[in-house]
């Protein structure tokens, strides 16, 4: 293990300006809220709703918004307490569990969202056996894969952080602690993890990255021919999912892909994928989904009437 002297770390923000900085507080505020409220929607909507629930794709899509929120509470908090309070520090602890659970809800999605790429091609592709297929043990079965392989990933992450010196400096350019940016502070040289880092998250996201795109590009294909019988319904179908893979691993994969790299960019990069997808997915996949939109409305209209006899029954009594 490392022989730290380093307590606490210090976070230099986006901004030195305390206009800018409020405007950010107000900004990542408005932008938490929606990832609250939204992605508990989702959940509500597709717990309450028995043909949903029973759905593999919205079956995913409910623990995609789980995995969403807890993305954004790992970095939004802080964050805004730091805006708040006009110090932004973070203890060696904290900003070790900030890296573990960062790291493990972004690795997770990650394979989520590939599942989910899978979960189309099968739709699509293989309707007749898709049932079958993806079937309600095998989607947990799935799932599970995911959290357990976000959680191998980020523990081999963790352990290599874990074992370097940190000395001083302690200051971080960035709003929240992450592994490229802490490892440059360890007082011994980090060339090796870096490129090891880079290779182990990089890799992971370029991986995933590719797999999502040879999906499309097959379902793509199978629809050849038959584009204004089925391919016009099929694309709509896979348009939301498009969306969010292009707002989710484009950011990472800037980030992570390449070594060594620190800059403005990199801050707006990590601001996308940890506080602007995160509030983004909801209305994405509600806006442009007839069905989510169709049971939205029926569970409404049903806590509409359990409000309605919930009146009559007080006012009788």
């Amino acid at each position: 293990m490392n022989t730290s002297s380093v307590t606490e770390f210090a976070f230099l923000g986006l901004s030195r300006s305390h206009s800018i900085q409020l405007l950010l507080f107000v900004l990542v505020s408005v932008s938490y809220t929606a990832i609250l409220l939204g992605n508990l929607l989702i959940v509500v909507t597709v717990r309450a709703d028995s043909h949903l629930l029973q759905t593999p794709m919205y079956f995913f899509l409910a623990n995609l918004s789980i995995i969403d929120t807890s993305v954004g509470s790992v970095v939004v908090p802080k964050m805004l307490a730091g805006q708040a309070n006009y110090v932004q520090t973070i203890s060696f602890g904290g900003c070790m569990a900030q890296v573990f659970f960062l790291h493990f809800f972004g690795d997770t999605e990650m394979l989520l969202l590939t599942i989910m790429a899978y979960d189309r091609y099968v739709a699509i592709c293989h309707p007749l056996t898709y049932t079958t297929r993806m079937n309600r043990p095998r989607c947990r079965r799935l799932l599970a894969s995911c959290w357990v392989g976000g959680l191998i990933h980020t523990g081999t992450q963790l352990v290599l952080v874990l074992r370097l010196p940190f000395c001083g400096p302690n200051k971080l350019d960035h709003f929240f602690c992450d592994v490229p940016l802490v490892v440059r502070l360890a007082c011994t040289d980090t060339y090796s993890t870096e490129i090891l880092m880079a290779a182990n998250s990089g890799l992971l996201s370029l991986v995933c990255f590719l797999i999502l795109l040879v999906s499309y590009g097959v379902i793509l294909v199978s629809l050849k021919g038959h584009f204004k019988e089925s391919g016009g319904k099929a694309l709509s179908t896979c348009s939301s999912h498009l969306t969010v893979v292009s707002l989710f691993f484009v950011p990472c994969l800037f980030v992570y892909l390449v070594p060594f790299s620190s800059s403005v960019v990199d801050k707006m990069a990590s601001i996308f994928y940890t506080v602007v997808t995160p509030a983004l997915n909801p209305m994405i996949y509600t806006l442009r989904n007839r069905e989510m939109k169709e049971a939205m409305v029926r569970q409404e209209k049903k806590w509409e009437a359990e409000l309605g006899m919930g009146k009559v029954e007080l006012f009788s009594t």
